[in-house]
Order: C-alpha cells, then sequence, then structure tokens
C-alpha cells in the first residue's frame, strides 16, 4: 500500500496540470436544438438533483441514531453547495473540455464561452448531447458529480468533522471524481478509447463512491460502542421514503444518460424499472429464509442494489438482462452488506460499500456479459469491463487514502469522543430534534 501511495502521488500532479489542447475544439454552435431532447433532459437533471436532496439525504437520516440525523441531512444539503461551485469553477471543464486522455482542459473555467446567440438562436453543444444546449449537458453531469461524494457519507457517518468531511469532499471531487469521469466518458478520455462500457455511472459513481466509503471507514475506525451498542435505525420511514425518492430519480440517472429521448432511453428506464424489482425480490427472499423475516430495510437496500447494478448496463441490456442483473446484485449485495462486513468487521455504517462499491462492481462486470449490440451498439467484453472496474477501483482507493490522511494531518478527521456520544447534532451544527 505504501508503494501504491507514493506512486498515485506523484500521479496527481501530472493529472492536474495543465494539458495540451486540442488544435480546434469540438464544442460548436448550432441552431440544431431538439425541443423533445431538451425538455426530457430539464426534467431528468432535476430528477438526479432529486435523488441527493431530498432523496439521499432522508435514506441515510433514517438509519442513523436520533442524535446524528441533522448532520447527516446536513451532509448532502452542504455537498450540494458546494460541488455546485466547484463544478462551475473548474470542474466540469477538467471533465468534459479536450484536453488528454487523462483530464481535461480549462476551455469551460467559471463556464466561459457557454453561448447563447440571441439574434443567431444558436447555442454552444458537447459532442455527447449534440441536441440539447451544452448548459443543459453541464447541469446534468453537475448532478452526477454532486451525488457520488454525497454516497460516500454513508461509509463515516456518526463520526468525522462537518469541517474535514467539506474538505475531504472539495479535494476528492477534483482530485478522484473529475479525472475518472474524463478516463469514462469524455471523448478522447483513455478507459472510453479501450472500450469500457459505462452507461451512466457504474464506475465513475457507485464503484467510486463505494471504494471511497470503504477507505474512508477503514482510516477513520468504527465508532465508539461498535458490535456492543445497538445502533439501530432512527426511523426508517424516512429510509423508505428515501428509498422511494432514489428509485423514481434514478430514471433520470439512468434513461436520462441517453442525451435524448429516444428508443434507447425507453429501454434503460425498462431496464431500470426491472432490475430494481428483481433486486428487492432477491433481497428479501434470502433474508425470509436466513432469518425468519422480510424487513423493510431489506427491501429498500435490495432496490438500491438493483438500481446501482443496472446503471452501468441500463443503455446496453435487454429485459432478460436486467433481471439476471437484478437477481445477482440483490444476491451478493446481502452478502456483502451482512455476512461479508460482519466477517471482516468493518464499520461501513450505512453499507455504502456493500451497496454502492460491490452493486457498482457487479454491474460493471455483467455489462461485459449482458450487453446487446442492438440496443447499445457494441458487444460487452467482460475482461475490458473488469480491467475498467478494477483500475477505478484502485486509483479511488489509493488516492482517497492519500487525501484522508492529509486532512487528518493538518486539521483531523474524527470528532472527540465526547462530541461522539453526545451526537453530532448538537456537538457540529448546535442543533437537535426534540
Amino acid at each position: 500500500m505504501k508503494k501504491l501511495s507514493i506512486a498515485c502521488a506523484a500521479l496527481l500532479p501530472t493529472l492536474l496540470a495543465a494539458p495540451s489542447f486540442a488544435a480546434s475544439s469540438p464544442l460548436v454552435a448550432t441552431s440544431t436544438i431538439n425541443s423533445g431532447d431538451t425538455a426530457w433532459m430539464l426534467t431528468s437533471t432535476a430528477l438526479v438533483l432529486f435523488m441527493t436532496i431530498p432523496g439521499l439525504a432522508l435514506f441515510y437520516a433514517g438509519m442513523v441514531r436520533k442524535k446524528n440525523v441533522l448532520s447527516t441531512l446536513m451532509q448532502s444539503f452542504a455537498i450540494c453547495a458546494l460541488v455546485t461551485v466547484l463544478w462551475t469553477v473548474v470542474g466540469y471543464s477538467l471533465a468534459f473540455m479536450p484536453g488528454n486522455p487523462y483530464i481535461g482542459g480549462f476551455d469551460r473555467l467559471f463556464l466561459d464561452g457557454m453561448l447563447y446567440l440571441k439574434d443567431q438562436n444558436k447555442l454552444t453543444v458537447h459532442p455527447l448531447a449534440t441536441t440539447i444546449p451544452e448548459g443543459v449537458f453541464m447541469m446534468y453531469q453537475m448532478t452526477f458529480a454532486i451525488i457520488t461524494p454525497a454516497l460516500i457519507t454513508g461509509a463515516f457517518a456518526e463520526r468525522m468533522k462537518f469541517s474535514a468531511m467539506m474538505v475531504f469532499v472539495a479535494l476528492w471531487s477534483l482530485v478522484v471524481y473529475v479525472p475518472i469521469a474524463h478516463w469514462v466518458w469524455a471523448p478522447g478520455g483513455w478507459m472510453a478509447d479501450h472500450g469500457v462500457l459505462d452507461f451512466a455511472g457504474g464506475t465513475v459513481v457507485h464503484i467510486n463512491a463505494g471504494v471511497a466509503g470503504l477507505v474512508a471507514a477503514l482510516v477513520l475506525g468504527k465508532r465508539i460502542g461498535f458490535g456492543r451498542e445497538a445502533m439501530a435505525p432512527h426511523n426508517l420511514v424516512l429510509t423508505l421514503i428515501g428509498a422511494s425518492m432514489l428509485w423514481v430519480g434514478w430514471f433520470g440517472f439512468n434513461a436520462g444518460s441517453a442525451a435524448a429521448a429516444d428508443g434507447r432511453a425507453a429501454m434503460a428506464m425498462v431496464a431500470t424499472q426491472i432490475a430494481a424489482g428483481m433486486a428487492a425480490l432477491a433481497w428479501i427472499t434470502v433474508e425470509w429464509i436466513a432469518k425468519g423475516k422480510p424487513s423493510v430495510l431489506g427491501i429498500v437496500s435490495g432496490a438500491v442494489a438493483g438500481l446501482v447494478a443496472i446503471t452501468p448496463a441500463a443503455g446496453f441490456v435487454d429485459a432478460k438482462g436486467a433481471l439476471a442483473i437484478g437477481l445477482i446484485s440483490g444476491l451478493v449485495c446481502y452478502w456483502s452488506a451482512t455476512s461479508l462486513k460482519h466477517m471482516l468487521k468493518y464499520d461501513d455504517s450505512l453499507d455504502a460499500f456493500g451497496v454502492h462499491g460491490v452493486g457498482g462492481l457487479v454491474g460493471a462486470i455483467l455489462t461485459g456479459v449482458f450487453a446487446v449490440k442492438e440496443i447499445g451498439g457494441v458487444e460487452g467484453n467482460v475482461m475490458t469491463q473488469t480491467f475498467g472496474a478494477l483500475t477505478t477501483a484502485l486509483y479511488c482507493a489509493v488516492a482517497t487514502f492519500i487525501l484522508l490522511k492529509l486532512i487528518d494531518l493538518v486539521i483531523g478527521l474524527r470528532v472527540s469522543e465526547e462530541e461522539e456520544r453526545e451526537g453530532l447534532d448538537v456537538a457540529l451544527h448546535g442543533e437537535r430534534i426534540e
């Protein structure tokens, strides 16, 4: 791990260095905007933002103890604000502008050059979405950049300083999320050129967030009393409401990734619904057999596992593939969130790794198995998908570890024992639920 850390540290300045720009930018002004595509993408953008606030915020808040509910809600809301500013200033430019295979350029610092020429009714578009205004594409991608670090907070819930969390999210977004988004999604990104398939974020969002969450949980250590004191969810009603919002919002997440209101978007929506339903049933079935009762927490966790796993595959698979991915992800994520976590004794508080990390890995690899050429225009390759998933996990793990250690060295990561016992709501924010 030490050698990997040194290698990663040497790589980070290269990734963030000013790249050599292409001779001519592929972003052009156009008047060929499709109103139907634009309307769908505006809707999808709102749906994906809705997944974080209030969806993920409520989903996580219901699973923590009462003394940490407000601090958990605060994390998702604050991340939304922070990443919005970072994406505007530099994140979008580095992720999606022309640059080199590893990082984008600075053409869109502060969104400069994103045109709307009123007299000619022309707008700039991005080569990944040529029938919608670039501003809509930028906003849509911003919502992905927001939810990814918000997912990580579930792994270290109830024990990280708010100040450390904000610094970590800012650095992680630029050092980890932005480069990987460029590798996988940007024209000329090296993973994209190697044929790694990720329709809506299996690697960029879920493996990335899940692995970062696991590293954070290990670096911070277990919650006080973990394994000895009861840490049951405070309010599963909030969790179910949040999960329901995530399920609905996921149609924007997956079907919106077609960047058009077309048949592929429809197929992605179909696959998303099927996988979620199948995974939810798979999870509670095995839970019912193992524990004698199907639980509310189990069925919502299963549904989210299916949604995670179908994300990289949604625009590539048919209904049979979606059923298979849902079934496999429901079973594997149940095992990882219960047996694996207890066997290895790590404190992934809200199963960010168990559901998102493992579910993302399962979905990314199975995309190579079930991709249908007639739907996505490409055939899957299991070796290529496995390479993409493991490379993402490795880079994320090492970079996350380095960032956390640096932050711990400078300002500290964890609240004091007294603050943790009192609860983060009062200790960090001076507020409480009565």
